[in-house]
C-alpha cells in the first residue's frame, strides 16, 4: 500500500511539474490563415474590441479622403513623363482592419484593382527573400555585379553594389534605365520629383529614395530568376497565400529584355511612372498578415526568418528604413505606434501597417494625412490598447 501511494503521489508531481508548460501550449491557439477566396469575419464583441471606438476609427479614415485626382490627371505634373500606362479611374479611399487574423472592419470599394504604387517595393523585398530561400541569392552582402552579368554593373562606380544595398536604398547605382536616369535631373522627366544635382557617393554610404535604382533591383531579380518576377510572384508568394487572380504588375512599354531568346518583361517598384502593381485591398491585406506571421502562411515558411529579421531592421543611413519596409524604431514614421510597428507605403497614400504589437493589419488606401492616424485609432479600440498621443 505504502508503495503504490508513493507511486500515485511521483505521478501527481510529475503531472503538476508538465502543467505549466502544457497550459500555454494550450491557451495559445494556432493562428488563423484564410483560405482562398474568403476571409473568417468576427464581430468587435468576439474579439474584445470596442465597437464605438472602431467605428470613430472608421469614420475618420472615411472623411481622410486624398486630393489625388480621380482620373489620375495629376500623375504627370507629380511624377514626370510617363513610361507605362494608367488606370482611367480609381476608386475612393477604402481599407481592411485585420485583427487577429480575422476581419474586424471594412469599408469602401475594398476589391477595387488600382495601382498600390510602392508598396510594390515591399513586395520587391519579399522577392529577394524568396531568392535568398530558394538560393538564387547566396549572400545579401554579395556584390550584385557577380551574378548580373548584362553591364549595370560594370563601371567602377556600380562594382561594389550589393544587394543589401539596393534593398536599403543606399546602391548610388549610376546610369539610365527605361529612359530614366538615376541622377533624377530634369522637370519633364521627373516632375515635382526632380532634384538638384550633387556628387554620388560611395555605394552603402548614402540613402536616397530613387526609383531608378529600385527599378534596376527589379531587372537584377530578374536576372536571377532568369523569368518574369510576376510569375514569380504568383507562384511562390500570391498563389501559396490564396490572394486572387485580379493583381497584376504592369511593365512599362519598353521595359522588355531577353530571357532565353524570348521578351520577357521588368517590372517597376511603383507606379511613378505607370505600370507597377494594381491590387485589390485584400490582397494587400495578405501580403501583409504573411510579414505578420514572420513570412510564414500557415506552416509554410514563404520568406526565410532570418531575411524577414534583417528586413524589420533600420539600415544605417537611411530615415529608419529596413529592406523596402518603413520601420518605426525611433517612433517618427509612424507616430503613436510602437517601435515594432513598420509599413508598406504607396503614393496616394496606399498603405499597409503592420503591429505585431496587437496582432494587427491595417490596409488604407487613397487617404491624406499620415497612415499612422487611422491605425493608432483602432488600436485605442483594442483590448490591449496603447495610450492615445
Amino acid at each position: 500500500m505504502i508503495a503504490v501511494t508513493r507511486r500515485r503521489c511521483l505521478l501527481t508531481l510529475a503531472c503538476a511539474a508538465l502543467v505549466p508548460a502544457l497550459v500555454p501550449a494550450l491557451a495559445a491557439p494556432a493562428a488563423y490563415f484564410p483560405p482562398a477566396s474568403a476571409w473568417a469575419h468576427k464581430t468587435p464583441a468576439q474579439l474584445g474590441v470596442d465597437k464605438a471606438k472602431l467605428a470613430e476609427a472608421i469614420a475618420f479614415a472615411q472623411a481622410h479622403e486624398t486630393e489625388r485626382a480621380r482620373d489620375f490627371s495629376d500623375q504627370r505634373q507629380t511624377f514626370g513623363e510617363p513610361l507605362g500606362s494608367l488606370p482611367s479611374r480609381r476608386a475612393a479611399t477604402n481599407g481592411l482592419v485585420i485583427y487577429k487574423g480575422y476581419v474586424v472592419a471594412e469599408f469602401g470599394d475594398t476589391h477595387f484593382v488600382d495601382p498600390t504604387y510602392s508598396v510594390a517595393k515591399s513586395m520587391l523585398s519579399t522577392l529577394a527573400g524568396v531568392a535568398m530561400r530558394t538560393g538564387r541569392i547566396a549572400d545579401l552582402e554579395a556584390p550584385v555585379g557577380q551574378a548580373v552579368t548584362d553591364g549595370g554593373y560594370a563601371s567602377a562606380q556600380n562594382a561594389p553594389i550589393t544587394w543589401k544595398h539596393h534593398l536599403q536604398q543606399e546602391s548610388e547605382w549610376e546610369g539610365s534605365l527605361w529612359g530614366k536616369n538615376a541622377d533624377f535631373i530634369g522637370h519633364d522627366a521627373f516632375g515635382a520629383g526632380e532634384r538638384k544635382p550633387r556628387t554620388l557617393q560611395a555605394p552603402g554610404s548614402h540613402y536616397e529614395y530613387n526609383d531608378v535604382r529600385i527599378n534596376r533591383l527589379a531587372l537584377s531579380l530578374l536576372r536571377v530568376y532568369n523569368k518574369p518576377l510576376p510569375d514569380v510572384f504568383q507562384q511562390e508568394v500570391m498563389d501559396p497565400i490564396g490572394a486572387s487572380a485580379s493583381w497584376k504588375w504592369v511593365p512599362y512599354t519598353n521595359s522588355y529584355v531577353d530571357i532565353d531568346g524570348k521578351p520577357a518583361a521588368s517590372v517597376s517598384g511603383g507606379t511613378r511612372w505607370g505600370g507597377g502593381m494594381w491590387i485589390d485591398s485584400w490582397d494587400m491585406a495578405r501580403f501583409g498578415y504573411l510579414w505578420l506571421r514572420g513570412g510564414n502562411w500557415n506552416g509554410r515558411q514563404i520568406v526565410p526568418a532570418d531575411y524577414v529579421q534583417a528586413a524589420l531592421t533600420p539600415s544605417e543611413h537611411g530615415p529608419d528604413y529596413g529592406y523596402l519596409w518603413w520601420l518605426n524604431t525611433k517612433g517618427k514614421n509612424l507616430p503613436g505606434l510602437p517601435a515594432s510597428a513598420y509599413a508598406a507605403l504607396g503614393a496616394g497614400s496606399n498603405d499597409i501597417v503592420v503591429s505585431p504589437e496587437h496582432d494587427l493589419v491595417v490596409v488604407w488606401r487613397w487617404h491624406a494625412g499620415n497612415t499612422a492616424e487611422f491605425a493608432k485609432r483602432v488600436i485605442a479600440a483594442l483590448p490591449t490598447a496603447l495610450p492615445r498621443k
